[in-house]
C-alpha cells in the first residue's frame, strides 16, 4: 500500500503512546537479537534499539516510503539496520520480536501468531500492540460508503473488514503454542480532537489507505461524503475519539536442562 510518512505523522504524539506502554512489556536483556516489524519511519524502532543495551536491532517494513523515512533521518547505526520485507514471512531466529501497529494489516492471524512465535529463540519473547477499533464508528461508515453507488463499482467490490481478534483468541492461540507468562489487555486511549474533520485526517493515515489505492481520482469525492456522515455521527467539538488497542506479550520456553 502507497503510505505517506507526513500524512501518517499528523497525530505521531497520539499514535506513539501505545508503542511505550509495549515498551514497558519488554523483557530488557543486554546483548539479544531484536526486530521491530512494521518499523515504519523508525523514529521508535531508534528508541527501542537505545533501550537494548549492545543488542542487535532490525527495523523491518514493506513501505520504501517509510524506510526511506527512516534512512534520511539517520536512525540506523551499529546496532540498527533497517530492511524491506513481508512481516507476515519472517525468517531467522530471534530473541525479541516486537511489533507496534502494523499485524492488524496481515490476514489470518490465526496462522500468523503461530508463524512469529515459531521465529522466536528459546526463551525469546514477543510483544504485539495493535489497533482494535475497526467496531468505532469512523471504521463503519467507511465501510458503508464503500458499499454504495458508485463507489462500489469504483472499488469492484473491495471492503477491508479487519483480522484483528478477540483478546480471549489470542490468549488461546498463545496459550495452545505452549507460550509462558502470557500477558494480554485492551485499552483504550482517550484522544481529544478538534472535531469529525480531524478523525478524517486521522484514518486517511490508516485506515482509507488502501481505499485511496483504489479510488484513484474519486478519492476526494469519496472523502466528500465520508465527511457529511462524519459531521452527523460526531457533531461534537471538541471531540473525544476513544481508541481501542490490544497489547500482548509472551515468551517461549527454555529447553530444560
Amino acid at each position: 500500500m502507497p503510505w505517506n510518512p507526513k500524512q501518517y505523522h499528523k497525530f505521531q504524539s497520539e499514535r506513539s503512546a501505545p508503542f511505550y506502554d509495549l515498551l514497558k512489556l519488554v523483557e530488557v536483556r543486554p546483548g539479544i537479537k531484536a526486530i521491530d516489524l512494521g518499523c515504519g519511519t523508525g523514529e521508535l524502532t531508534r528508541v527501542l534499539a537505545d533501550s537494548l543495551p549492545g543488542s542487535d536491532v532490525t527495523g523491518l517494513d514493506s513501505s520504501t516510503a517509510m524506510l526511506d523515512a527512516a534512512r534520511a533521518a539517520s536512525y540506523a547505526s551499529s546496532s540498527l539496520r533497517f530492511e524491506q520485507g513481508d512481516l507476515s514471512n519472517l525468517t531467522g531466529s530471534w530473541d525479541l520480536i516486537f511489533s507496534n501497529a502494523a499485524i492488524q494489516w496481515c490476514e489470518n492471524h490465526e496462522s500468523l501468531i503461530p508463524h512469529l512465535f515459531s521465529r522466536l529463540s528459546q526463551g525469546g519473547q514477543l510483544c504485539v500492540q495493535m489497533p482494535s477499533n475497526h467496531n468505532h464508528i469512523s471504521h463503519m461508515l467507511i465501510r458503508e460508503t464503500a458499499r454504495e453507488a458508485p463507489f462500489d463499482k469504483i472499488l469492484n467490490g473491495f471492503e477491508r473488514v479487519a483480522p484483528v481478534l478477540s483478546i480471549d483468541q489470542y490468549t488461546k492461540i498463545l496459550f495452545d503454542l505452549g507460550a509462558l507468562n502470557i500477558q494480554i489487555f485492551e485499552k483504550i486511549y482517550p484522544h481529544v480532537l478538534e472535531n469529525s474533520d480531524a478523525v478524517i485526517e486521522w484514518i486517511s493515515g490508516t485506515a482509507l489507505v488502501p481505499y485511496f489505492e483504489r479510488l484513484g481520482t474519486h478519492k476526494d469525492e469519496f472523502l466528500g461524503v465520508l465527511r457529511g456522515k462524519m459531521k452527523k455521527a460526531l457533531p461534537e467539538s471538541p471531540l473525544l475519539y476513544p481508541f481501542r488497542r490490544i497489547l500482548f506479550s509472551a515468551f517461549k520456553a527454555r529447553p530444560l536442562s
